[in-house]
């Protein structure tokens, strides 16, 4: 979104991960970054499907996504989650995802309102899962046999409180998992990650797909939040519930702002729905020419 990309997060066990460095198992799916949406259907078409070496994949047929684009998205109902329209938006952003979905309703589609309630706690339930997850499959990359290494060690001690990966695995994921803080934490996230799904599961009984922003904002300066990551994380707010959920979900240009900087629209599909998706995205893309426009270097 940031940088005026289409990025694809299919539903999760739609694209093996056999041989994907894990991050967190539970989280992680691979997805395609394309210049248009047509490019990331045929993508998908190609890497969808039941792997046996990957368990978590699903057992259905693979497709040939956007085999026969529709270019109309008359009759789809379109979710807007009050949630993520709240004061403190970038007022561009909300500005032209405002548009986006007048466009959606002038062309036949009709607007509902629904409701993500949990959507609040998605930021700190997304954190304590994935550093836990991550304390366990990134335990290789210790500086010795993998990952980034400490320059010039004293001794193995040294090497390994010295390396960046290994202090931010402790630190974050080993943490949460500690005895005493289990409980309080990662079963805690765990149960509020189902009532995060469920708020999906409802919200698609009302509509087809979901309309929101991508992020909040358009891109701040490389740099500028480094020494503040709570910051850094709610430019996430929009897209960790999806990927808690495991929904598919589509980035697509939708605008710029008067600095020239990209504005990502999001289209959110139900588990496995990713047709119905790309068609409306595609026809959106098409009405428009932001795919077409490049950011200033």
């Amino acid at each position: 979104a940031l940088c005026g990309c289409v990025g694809l997060k299919p539903t999760y066990g739609r694209i093996s991960r056999y041989g994907l460095v894990a991050f967190a198992s539970s989280l992680d799916q691979i997805g395609p970054l394309t210049r248009t949406v047509e490019d990331s259907a045929i993508l998908l078409s190609a890497l969808a499907g039941h792997d046996p070496r990957d368990n978590t994949t699903d057992l259905r047929k693979p497709e040939t996504f956007l085999a026969k684009p529709t270019g109309s998205v008359k009759g789809l109902r379109v979710g807007l989650p009050k949630e993520y329209f709240l004061p403190g938006m970038n007022a561009e952003t909300e500005a032209a995802i405002r548009t986006a979905a007048s466009w959606f309703e002038k062309n036949g589609a009709s607007l509902v309102e629904v409701s993500l309630p949990h959507t609040p706690a998605a930021i700190a339930v997304y954190y304590i899962l994935a550093t836990a997850e991550a304390s366990a499959n990134l335990a290789r990359f210790d500086g010795v046999r993998y990952g980034r290494r400490a320059v010039d060690p004293k001794d193995l001690l040294d090497l390994y409180q010295r390396t960046p990966e290994v202090k931010r695995r402790i630190i974050l994921g080993t943490f949460v998992l500690s005895q005493g803080y289990a409980d309080a934490y990662y079963r805690k996230a765990q149960k509020v990650r189902g009532l995060l799904r469920q708020d999906f599961e409802s919200a698609f009984t009302k509509c087809d797909l979901l309309l929101t922003p991508t992020s909040p904002e358009p891109a701040f300066p490389l740099g500028e939040r480094t020494q503040d990551p709570l910051k850094m994380y709610l430019a996430d707010v929009f897209t960790i519930s999806t990927n808690l959920a495991g929904n598919g979900a589509i980035s697509l240009p939708c605008g710029f702002t008067k600095s020239h900087l990209p504005i990502g629209l999001q289209l959110i599909s139900p588990r496995f729905g990713e047709e119905k998706m790309l068609q409306a995205a595609h026809a959106y893309e098409q009405a428009h020419d932001f795919w077409k426009r490049m950011p200033p270097v």
